[in-house]
């Protein structure tokens, strides 16, 4: 794509990164490393909201929305903020260019799976082309499969001549329903790809179709996070016109064309061997992914397009994948609660069937929650928005090299510890969530949440406060504030599942955590500040990706995906918002209060 062909444009360079790139003067440096696939954080999607998106000039001059200009990098600023006025070179903020290294990728699958593939696979030799016998190729091949076969795939169909003539007219048939959707060499390997499609990772799993095992897995960040770590933003972005929706569309097929080319590769076979592909997501991911509407997922009583499973041909998404491969899109529940809540239920099911009361939480940018008893499952979603997870915090960050991912108290000073033990350029979300909860304990903040003074570790510059954990990383108010907001959601989701359910929290048996920022949050410090009610440790499970679990399990066997189905069915959706007491809950749980008195006692 190139810049905007009416408008001058200026060189734009990011020598760090080896990369140069078109900017016109009416664009900001955010909006043309997007279009240009230069990555730049940008939690709030590019509207100066948070901090995640810094850079500074060299060698040039960029002007501001205020028409200020600077040069010479002597200031850091939005990028979705400034314009260039003369060719430059750009610094992009260390925190903005950390590569991930938590994706999502790694959970337990607790139960063994029978392998019972969509796609079946057979070897069959045919007799040659003759004179005498010169019947099609599909006919020869029915004739050696029987009643196993009725109809062939076209692209099925025009690989077929080729592949028997290349292998002495013998092939591997794949099949599905009676169709033979693709051939390939005699032997060939039948694999399949399962994605989790996340709103911040997108993790992928190969497998052995003829044997259930996992070969490799692997986790990428989202490259929609380019319009919005969270959902609303990339809604409103898809809501302004085909285009737009076409641009997420895209970023989210390039992401798993992307996986399907690295983890094939990585076993010497190719993204074309892929015969079949399962996939969950929370109901706006699916909605991106497969073009339709979004619009009316912006407003209650955000209604889905479609919440069943659906099942269509990988080409018609765009996807680089064998000829007649097909897709299998997991069911919704309802709301957003989407089909990754479902595929982590599916992986789960061991625990929250047992007797009791059970809890099934995946907590992200937008956190589902299913409660379970007796056989009676309700489900409701939390807008709990990117905080918790990095986005949307001053000095936030993903969970990559140099993120401050804990923050402990010794001797009456907050210390800290950084992924991959290396300097720290920013916090990511368990850093943030024990920073609060540290400044609970050493009174540098209050019950309301309003950070204090006279403290070591407490910075004021010009009447404002700050935590700070290190040179250049700080928690300001703001941060305080967005992290309240979340937790509040997310407590007050649980608050009243229980209402709707007529339990007390007493009464939970087990608490099952899903998801990466579930994996690696400290239980003590999420209790701490609200964000989980106060139960027994032991009574807390932290299982990982759970949903990448499920949705793998999906593409071993058709029998999960049919119990997937149930598990959907049995889901009673519950809209938070149009309860009466959400908003008195609410309220009450952004406060730090009840658990800082709790502790106290």
């Amino acid at each position: 794509m190139n810049a905007h062909p009416n408008s001058t444009t200026y060189r734009v360079r990011f020598a760090h990164i080896d990369r140069e790139i078109d900017c016109a003067a009416d664009e900001t440096i955010f909006q043309a490393a997007r279009r240009c696939g230069v990555r730049i954080v940008g939690a709030c999607g590019g509207r100066g909201a948070c901090g995640s998106c810094m850079v500074r000039a060299h060698d040039g001059r960029l002007t501001d929305d205020d028409g200020a200009e600077f040069e010479g990098g002597r200031k850091w600023a939005h990028a979705c903020r400034v314009r260039p006025v003369a060719d430059c070179a750009v610094e992009i903020a260390p925190r903005s260019l950390a590569q991930v290294t938590r994706a999502d990728v790694h959970a337990q699958d607790e139960t063994d799976i029978v392998p019972a593939p969509a796609v079946s696979f057979e070897d069959v030799t045919v007799a040659p082309a003759t004179l005498v016998d010169h019947a099609d190729d599909f006919s020869r091949v029915r004739r050696a499969m029987g009643a196993r076969v009725e109809t062939i795939d076209i692209d099925a169909a025009r690989a077929l001549p080729q592949v028997l003539r290349d292998n002495e007219w013998s092939a591997r048939i794949f099949a599905r329903e009676r169709c033979i959707v693709g051939v390939g060499a005699k032997g060939s390997r039948a694999v399949g790809l399962a994605i989790d499609l996340g709103t911040t990772n997108v993790v992928g799993f190969l497998l052995d179709l003829e044997t259930g095992a996992r070969l490799a897995s692997l986790g990428i960040e989202n490259p929609q996070v380019a319009w919005g770590a969270d959902l609303v933003s990339r809604i409103n972005h898809a809501a302004g016109g085909r285009r737009q929706q076409d641009e997420l569309q895209a970023a989210a097929r390039t992401a798993i064309n992307a996986l399907g080319h690295d983890l094939t590769r990585a076993f010497g076979l190719a993204a074309h061997d892929i015969r079949d592909v399962t996939i969950c997501g929370n109901t706006a991911m699916q909605h991106l992914l497969l073009g339709l509407p979004v619009r009316q997922l912006g407003r209650a009583p955000f209604v889905a397009a479609a919440h069943d499973a659906i099942d269509l041909a990988a080409r018609d998404l765009g996807f680089d994948f064998a000829a007649g491969a097909r897709v299998h899109v997991a069911g919704n529940v309802g709301g957003f609660v989407g089909s990754d809540h479902v595929t982590a239920l599916l992986a789960t099911r061991a625990r929250w069937e047992q007797s009791g009361l059970s809890l099934v939480m995946d907590i992200g940018t937008n956190t589902e929650i299913s409660l379970m008893c007796d056989g009676k499952i309700v489900s409701a979603s939390c807008p709990s928005g990117p905080a918790l997870e990095g986005g949307h915090i001053s000095c936030g960050m993903r969970a990559a090299d140099g993120a401050i991912e804990r923050v402990t108290i010794e001797n009456g000073r907050l210390r800290i510890a950084t992924i991959a033990n290396v300097a720290p350029v920013g916090v990511c979300g368990s850093g943030v969530l024990d920073a609060i909860a540290a400044g609970l304990r050493l009174g540098l903040v209050d019950k309301g949440g309003r950070i204090g003074e006279g403290h070591a570790d407490i910075l004021v510059d010009q009447g404002r406060r700050a935590i700070r954990l290190a040179d250049g990383v700080q928690v300001v108010q703001n941060d305080v504030r967005a992290v309240q907001l979340a937790k509040s959601a997310v407590r007050t989701g649980v608050d009243l599942l229980l209402d709707h359910m007529g339990m007390s929290e007493d009464r939970i048996d087990r608490f099952i955590i899903a998801g990466a920022f579930g994996a690696y949050i400290d239980l003590d410090s999420a209790m701490a500040i609200g964000l989980l009610p106060r139960l027994a440790r032991e009574k807390f499970v932290q299982v990982g990706n759970a949903a990448g679990v499920g949705i793998a399990r999906m593409l071993a066997s058709t029998v999960e995906r049919e119990l997937a189905r149930e598990i959907a069915a049995r889901c009673a959706y519950v809209e938070l918002s149009t309860d009466p007491q959400f908003q008195k809950r609410f309220m009450k749980n952004i406060r730090f209060s009840n658990f800082t008195e709790e502790r106290a006692s």
